[in-house]
């Protein structure tokens, strides 16, 4: 499965919390608000002043790396 910008944080750190450590690198610590159940990665990231596809790029190798393990 591949992550995209348009997945709510929620759901994302949800199924793979192996991404916290990516949000937390990134700036976007909201992941643990109520708000991150709705909002999306592209929302939350320009929110905070985060370039997306970067984020976007992090979280997919994050899941891949987990995935490969």
């Amino acid at each position: 499965m591949t992550l995209t910008k348009e997945m709510s944080i929620g759901q994302i750190v949800e199924q793979y919390p192996e991404t916290v450590p990516v949000f937390l690198k990134h700036g976007l610590m909201c992941f643990g608000c109520a708000v991150a159940r709705f909002e999306n990665v592209e929302q939350g990231a320009r929110a905070h002043g985060i370039e997306v596809e970067a984020l976007v790029k992090d979280l997919n190798e994050a899941i891949s790396e987990k995935q490969d393990a």
